[in-house]
């Protein structure tokens, strides 16, 4: 798989992930067995929309660099999930397809971290990936909870 040849290659791929998410999350919410959980994908929409941003005005201020070999060692690979969309999910379906790409936003952000000029921007990564991973945590619950105990 091809390497990120520049910061703004992965800020791009972390912002199209981001959009991704938003747009996975809103058909959920309308799909969802339970009130509650429909409004946890509503939020974490809104959620992945503000990381859209965060990340947005990161690459338009252009305060994020990295060495050129910081970055060929994150590879595009690690942080794609993909679907099998062509026909309809199964809620199950979709929760362990939000569980991976959770996972994968995590390890990015966290990589994204490490790489971080300034602690400022390590702070900003180490707190999105908190976000990601608490909202895999929600979704290993809902599992749990809905899934898991049907099998």
């Amino acid at each position: 798989m091809e390497n990120f040849q520049s910061i703004d290659e992965i800020l791009d791929f972390a912002i199209t992930n981001e959009i991704r998410a938003a747009e996975f999350y809103e058909t959920l919410s309308t799909q969802t067995k339970t009130k509650s959980m429909k409004e946890t994908f509503e939020k974490f929409s809104k959620e992945e929309r503000g990381h859209e941003a965060r990340l947005k005005k990161i690459k338009e201020e252009g305060i994020f660099e990295v060495k050129k070999e910081d970055i060929l060692d994150m590879k595009m690979s690690d942080y794609l999930v993909r679907s099998n969309t062509k026909g309809k999910m199964t809620y199950q379906d979709a929760l362990i397809l939000a569980m991976k790409r959770e996972k994968a936003a995590y390890k990015l952000y966290m990589r994204l971290a490490k790489a971080a000029p300034t602690k400022e921007l390590k702070k900003i990564f180490k707190k999105l990936a908190g976000e990601e991973a608490q909202h895999k945590l929600n979704f290993e619950i809902e599992y749990d909870e809905y899934i898991y105990i049907d099998n």
